[in-house]
């Protein structure tokens, strides 16, 4: 395993940080770097939760953090002087792309062969972000399917179909290599997609699957073409959101603070009931993805942090659409949200599959756009 090197990015969130105590348990032979891209603008329950995590690992977590050497009060101030004061939003997030993705992809500079671990979970349907240097390689362990998806592009496409018979021939050991060996004989059609392809030869053996596209690969100049075994090659393990906070606990490493669930009381009908808010991801606390209830915990929580938030609006520019900080603090517009969500939080809660809430804040209000490696 001396060829390539092996890296995971610690967002702050509790999917890479639960990768991190996952891979180091099962998988102690590979000699993996972390990595975390400070904003310094992240809240502090996430620098505790990195430096729990070099206790926990036996590794110093190396901070990358774009203009170094600026005078700015931190390198989100610094682009955000150079972008003229427009703050990032949905449709021009430059914060992502500057903060985070450029000085990743600073940090792999070079040729060196690289495999990057994501923390996506078994319950998500979703790539997130790939680097498109040819000397990197991701990989899913928390999935069914723990390769990328331009490494399933080649391994399914038609005209490969001989070569993956003949490895599957080869390399399965599960017994069920004639009903597999029928599968991969069939050609990806419209009326046999190549998802559905996957899915099935996923489900007839996992192990089988992963010995073939690694097989496959050393035919190609991926990374992991450069080494002689690769552990997860016998990975079956799906982990989704419940078992994400079971290693985070059992760890000791503990959930992050600010996924906790916080009280607050709101009148509805008369009454006054209480509702449960916390926040729902990683990142910085001004995030322009958060939920408006979010926002109204970071008020009720963390005022400085909030007043901070503010006066970036000072230019004009502002972190929701039709809406200013200020005028959200307003004390009768924090009540409609806290009505809203806790409305919405009920409905949801009937259907609920997890105990924790921020599953729930997921449930009800869809899923997060990746922006931080979570």
């Amino acid at each position: 395993m001396t060829k390539v090197k092996h890296v995971l990015g610690i967002s702050g969130g509790k999917d890479s940080a639960a990768l991190a105590i996952y891979l180091r348990d099962k998988y102690p032979m590979l000699d993996i770097e972390y990595y975390s891209c400070d904003t310094g603008n992240e809240l502090d329950e996430t620098y505790e939760l990195i430096q729990n995590l070099e206790v926990y690992l036996g590794k110093s977590i190396k901070v990358l953090s774009a203009a170094d050497g600026s005078p700015a009060n931190s390198p989100f101030d610094h682009f955000l002087e150079l972008y003229g004061g427009y703050l990032p939003s949905s449709m021009s997030r430059w914060c992502t792309k500057k903060l985070k993705l450029e000085p990743f992809e600073n940090y792999i500079a070079g040729d060196e062969q690289i495999i990057s671990y994501v923390g996506i979970r078994g319950d998500e349907n979703r790539e997130g972000y790939i680097s498109t240097k040819s000397n990197i390689q991701s990989i899913f362990p928390f999935r069914k399917n723990i390769w990328s998806e331009d490494v399933i592009r080649k391994v399914m496409d038609n005209t490969q179909i001989p070569f993956v018979e003949k490895l599957y021939s080869e390399y399965a050991q599960s017994g069920k290599v004639d009903r597999i060996i029928e599968v991969v004989q069939q050609p990806i059609s419209p009326t046999f997609q190549r998802d559905r392809k996957l899915d099935i030869l996923l489900d007839l053996s996992i192990e089988d699957f992963n010995r073939v596209v690694f097989a496959f690969l050393k035919t190609t100049e991926y990374p992991l073409a450069k080494v002689d075994d690769f552990p997860l090659v016998n990975n079956a393990d799906i982990l989704v959101r419940d078992d994400i906070f079971r290693i985070l606990e059992q760890s000791g490493v503990g959930v992050p603070a600010y996924y906790k669930k916080r009280e607050y009381q709101v009148e509805i009908d008369g009454e006054l009931r209480t509702g449960y808010y916390s926040r729902s991801r990683s990142g910085c606390y001004f995030c322009f993805f958060q939920q408006k209830i979010e926002w109204v915990w970071l008020y009720e929580n963390h005022r400085a942090l909030f007043n901070k938030a503010t006066t970036y609006e000072d230019e004009g520019y502002t972190w929701m659409q039709n809406e200013t900080l200020k005028e959200l603090s307003q004390p009768q517009r924090r009540d409609q949200i806290k009505r809203e969500h806790l409305l919405k939080m009920e409905r949801a809660a009937k259907n609920q599959k997890s105990d924790y809430l921020v599953d729930i804040l997921e449930d009800a209000e869809g899923e997060w756009c990746i922006s931080c490696f979570l």
